[in-house]
C-alpha cells in the first residue's frame, strides 16, 4: 500500500466518485431521451472504465471502483446538477489540500468522462456543452478562482 492511498477517507473516496458518476450523469441528462437510455445500461460504467483506463492516477482508480453513481435512478435532473457540483468543489477542496499532485488527473478524468458520455448521445450538442462547461467550473477549485 503506497501512502497515497491513506491520505483520503472512505467519505471523501465516496465524493469523488460522486463528482465523477455525477458528471456522466449531468451530461446524460442534459438531453432527456438518451438519459432514459443511459441509466438502464450501465453505460456508465463502459465510460468510466475507459476514462480511468488513461491515468496513472491512484486517486482516479480509487474513485472510478465502486459501484453506483450517488444518485437515484429517478433523482431529478436539477438535484443530480446540484450534487454533482456540490461533490466536484468538495472533491477539488480536499485534493487542494490532501494530495495537490493528483488534482490534475482527477479533473482530466471527470473532463474525459463528461466528454465520452456527450460523444455517445445522439445531438443535443448545445445542452450536453452547457453540462460541460459548469463541470469545468466546478472543478476550478480554489486556486485558480482570483479572477
Amino acid at each position: 500500500e503506497d501512502e497515497m492511498s491513506d491520505a483520503l477517507t472512505e467519505n471523501e473516496i465516496e465524493t469523488l466518485r460522486k463528482g465523477a458518476m455525477g458528471a456522466g450523469l449531468l451530461v446524460s441528462v442534459s438531453d432527456r431521451k438518451f438519459f432514459d437510455t443511459f441509466k438502464e445500461a450501465g453505460t456508465l460504467a463502459k465510460h468510466v472504465a475507459v476514462a480511468r483506463g488513461s491515468s496513472e492516477s491512484t486517486v482516479v482508480r480509487q474513485a472510478a471502483e465502486g459501484h453506483g453513481t450517488g444518485f437515484g435512478m429517478t433523482t431529478p435532473p436539477d438535484q443530480i446538477e446540484q450534487g454533482t457540483l456540490d461533490a466536484l468543489r468538495s472533491a477539488v477542496t480536499v485534493l487542494e489540500a490532501k494530495v495537490p499532485n493528483e488534482l490534475a488527473a482527477y479533473r482530466a478524468f471527470v473532463l474525459d468522462l463528461a466528454r465520452s458520455v456527450a460523444a455517445a448521445a445522439p445531438g443535443g450538442d448545445q445542452a450536453e456543452a452547457g453540462a460541460i462547461a459548469k463541470i469545468e467550473a466546478a472543478l476550478k477549485g480554489t486556486a485558480t478562482d482570483s479572477a
